[in-house]
């Protein structure tokens, strides 16, 4: 796993040990960060369920303002602590449960990254995209990645589905706040 473009291209990051966490592949990352183009750039990110702090870093190489990572699984942690540390490009992390942690921001976001285990029940992912609302800009946007197979809601909490795409056995839904 590596760092697909930007000031820190091609820099190697490291990937939590066991099962537990699944980062997206270069391929994903890389597709997911050409759509966002300019929307990066400037932006004040949160990703949640950061695992190794891949998609955040990329953000943070392509020119993101900021990131919180947020993450609360031990292992994950510790990668996501050492990647940080090695890219060099800052960022904010913060070992919590992600919807714990929502409820709690006071600085509003500007693009959000919501990659939770697949295990999760779609249900509590909608929770996390409710509170997360909120804080969101107006034109922000939310990426979610899913297991393919789930049908992602059109339209909840102030988000609009705008971009749904496939890879492999991987989905990634796209909303935004304020689209109608």
């Amino acid at each position: 796993m590596r760092i697909i473009a930007g000031s820190a291209k091609g820099r190697r990051l490291a990937s939590p040990r066991g099962g537990a966490t699944r980062p997206l592949t270069d391929r994903v990352r890389e597709a997911l960060f050409s759509s966002l183009g300019a929307e990066v750039i400037g932006a004040r990110v949160l990703d949640l369920y950061a695992g190794s702090g891949s998609v955040g870093l990329e953000a943070l190489s392509r020119g993101a303002a900021s990131v919180v990572f947020v993450e609360r699984d031990r292992g994950a942690l510790d990668a996501l602590r050492r990647n940080v540390a090695a890219v060099g490009l800052g960022g904010e992390v913060v070992a919590d449960d992600a919807e714990r942690h929502v409820a709690r921001i006071a600085e509003p976001v500007d693009l959000a990254f919501v990659d939770p285990p697949y295990a999760l029940p779609l249900a509590s992912v909608l929770q996390v995209l409710e509170r997360l609302e909120p804080i969101l800009t107006d034109g922000a946007t939310v990426v979610v990645h899913r297991r393919k197979g789930e049908e992602p809601p059109q339209q909840l909490a102030g988000l609009t589905l705008v971009d749904r795409r496939r890879y492999g056995d991987a989905e990634v839904w796209r909303y935004r706040k304020g689209t109608s």
